[in-house]
């Protein structure tokens, strides 16, 4: 072989040396656990990809994503956290408080990036907002927070009603209860009487909203949690059928149908955790990542519904509303 040619055999395997090596790089594994199925959540789950890609992740190419459902059996929570933490993944991304708490639960070492609808810690998930210590930190949803703002927006629309019926799933755990009692203390200045609907079944929302044909609620106040999200399709033609003015704490519901709702963007939080997520996977130590709060919070009015139901949106509420949809 002539020495020219030696010496371009040579560079050009030297050249693909490192290419081999990087095939050869183990790909880091996120673990992605949620206590519903993943129909309905299309939307968010762009916005958790999106989060990753801000971060320079991308699944199939340099990340992969272990997902496990649960499909509403929230007893197969630390089954399903098990599972991940014998995978070995690099970080465990959770939705609900239920779902982070399994994971806590399963393992101190890998790192935990939750989406909390109530305060992380009252919950226990960590020691301070600014500085979660541990393995944990993520995203403050502040769903349950804001039920006394979103009764008194619901009484604004309805200004007529006495009796509201809420509706909450008891599996949600410290976030119902959180639900209840500020749902309960606002009510009472207003005088409203407030019936309590639980249900952790889609049977059991078609049997709570049948109780409506002969106890007519006023109003529906619809409570947190992704049980709901995942159902907010029934639960909007539902409520259109018997006629009840509902509020709701996701946008998604307002777009599904449902009249009015109030809260952060659900699909910003998830990208927020794909983006934690990310972070954690270039180094950084969940101790030391402060817990994210929402700066904002938008109503959605759903005017075709209102018009459905004979209602007449006031000029003040229309006038301070992020969306109306028509």
């Amino acid at each position: 072989m002539k020495r020219r040619q030696f010496i371009t055999l040579l560079g050009g395997a030297a050249a693909a040396w490192p290419v081999a090596a990087r095939a050869q790089q183990p790909v880091p594994i996120i673990g992605f656990l949620h206590s519903q199925s993943p129909d309905g959540f299309t939307e968010s789950l762009r916005g958790f990809r999106q989060g990753l890609k801000d971060t320079g992740y991308v699944e199939g190419e340099n990340v992969a994503i272990e997902y496990r459902w649960a499909d509403n059996q929230t007893e197969r929570l630390p089954a399903l956290a098990a599972e991940l933490v014998r995978r070995r993944v690099s970080v465990i991304t959770t939705f609900s408080p239920p779902v982070a708490l399994a994971a806590k639960a399963a393992t101190t070492t890998i790192p935990i990036v939750f989406n909390s609808g109530d305060d992380p810690v009252r919950l226990g998930l960590v020691g301070s907002l600014a500085r979660p210590g541990g393995n944990l930190t993520g995203i403050n949803f502040f769903v349950g927070e804001l039920a006394a703002k979103r009764l008194e927006l619901l009484r604004e629309l309805v200004p007529a009603a006495t009796r509201v019926a809420l509706l909450l799933n008891p599996s949600a755990g410290q976030m119902t209860e959180t639900t209840l009692a500020d749902v309960e203390a606002a009510a009472r200045p207003k005088g409203l009487q407030i019936q309590v609907l639980n249900v952790q079944t889609t049977s059991e929302i078609n049997a709570a909203f049948a109780t409506f044909m002969h106890e007519r609620p006023d109003a529906l106040f619809v409570g947190p949690g992704p049980f709901f999200t995942n159902r907010r399709v029934q639960l909007a033609l539902l409520a259109a059928f018997h006629r009840v003015p509902a509020i709701y704490p996701l946008r998604e519901c307002a777009e599904a149908g449902g009249l009015m709702s109030y809260g952060a963007s659900l699909t910003e939080a998830y990208r927020q955790v794909g983006a934690y997520a990310g972070r954690i996977l270039k180094g950084a130590n969940p101790a030391d990542l402060p817990v994210v709060q929402p700066s904002k919070f938008e109503l959605v009015i759903n005017a075709q519904t209102a018009l459905m139901l004979g209602l007449t949106v006031p000029a003040s509420l229309l006038s301070v509303a992020d969306e109306v949809i028509e």
